[in-house]
């Protein structure tokens, strides 16, 4: 589902227009994001996780034989 089938998909489950439904969605993601930004985790039970880990650098090498 892409954000305006979500979009669709909440103003009908909600009764409120595709603009508030919208408006919604941005603000949860843009406060999730700022949340983030600022080292915070997020929970919310039954639905899921959010935070910001550290990955290993990788290093990969081609092997020209193969390509």
């Amino acid at each position: 589902m892409n954000k305006q089938e979500f979009i669709d998909h909440i103003a009908s489950q909600h009764g409120c227009t595709k603009k508030e439904a919208e408006k919604a969605i941005d603000m949860f993601t843009s406060s999730v994001i700022d949340a983030m930004g600022q080292g915070k985790e997020i929970s919310l039970v039954g639905f899921g996780n959010f935070s910001i880990g550290k990955v290993a650098h990788v290093q990969l090498v081609l092997d020209s034989k193969k390509i």
